[in-house]
């Protein structure tokens, strides 16, 4: 049986950001967030655009 990759303990957590710091460093670790959530960000955006034309288009077959 699978383990489920979410079923992580507080010290399997602590590792996984131990090696990120090593792999990352200090300094690149802000950036590399920023740059997560400007993507995150402009997904959603994309989401919400594809959303929006969907529901005019509904709006415009159902006139």
């Amino acid at each position: 049986m699978i383990p489920c990759i979410f079923n992580l303990g507080t010290g399997e957590i602590i590792i996984i950001l131990i090696v990120i710091l090593l792999l990352f460093g200090a300094k690149r670790i802000p950036e590399l967030a920023r740059g997560i959530g400007r993507g995150v960000n402009s997904f959603r955006q994309g989401l919400n655009e594809v959303s929006d034309e969907i529901n005019n288009t509904d709006k415009k077959d159902g006139n």
